[in-house]
């Protein structure tokens, strides 16, 4: 019988390596997202597996190229742990900005992340990271801020950045 304390700080656990992942993509933080990945995990797509390193490397010019806007915002985290392994379900809506051709769009999509993770040396992490894509919206560039409602001067807002320069990595305030 599963200690349920034990239960709830590992789901927790694997919970947190979601929102890192997360966080990882967001800023462009390479370091960060490799840590979210046991070495030997791997990315199956269905169509093709390769390892989860190789797919970092592979679109990193991508993930940290620094005029990149992108948001994942997670939920519905659901979590079954079989001793030392964990099936999660995570659900995903992804904004980001794109160009191509010359112009800008804003594309949301919906996913989950339906990953087995590893608890080895006392650490949880993926181990294989699958995605199932469920819809996609596309809409034309605008950014008024509410036109003018929700921030009357947006040149003056502290903006998300990739890393280093994103407020997160700059000095933390004194508590």
């Amino acid at each position: 019988m599963t200690d349920p304390v034990q239960a709830l700080l590992d789901k927790q656990a694997i919970t947190e390596v979601f929102y890192r992942y997360a966080r990882a993509s967001d800023r462009g933080d390479l370091d960060l997202m490799r840590a979210c990945f046991h070495p030997d995990a791997v990315r199956d797509e269905g169509h093709t597996r390769l390892p989860m390193a190789e797919y970092i490397e592979k679109w990193a010019a991508l993930i940290v190229h620094p005029a990149r806007v992108v948001t994942h915002s997670l939920s519905n985290v659901l979590i079954e742990i079989d001793g030392d392994a964990a099936h999660a379900e995570a659900h995903v809506l992804n904004f980001t900005r794109l160009k191509k051709d010359g112009e800008k769009f804003d594309t949301l999509t919906m996913s989950r992340f339906v990953d087995r993770f590893e608890r080895r040396g006392g650490e949880w992490r993926i181990a294989v990271h699958r995605v199932a894509y469920d819809w996609n919206h596309e809409m034309p560039f605008t950014e008024t801020w509410g036109r003018g409602l929700v921030a009357p001067a947006p040149e003056k807002l502290v903006r998300g950045r990739r890393k280093p320069d994103d407020l997160l990595y700059t000095a933390r305030p004194q508590i």
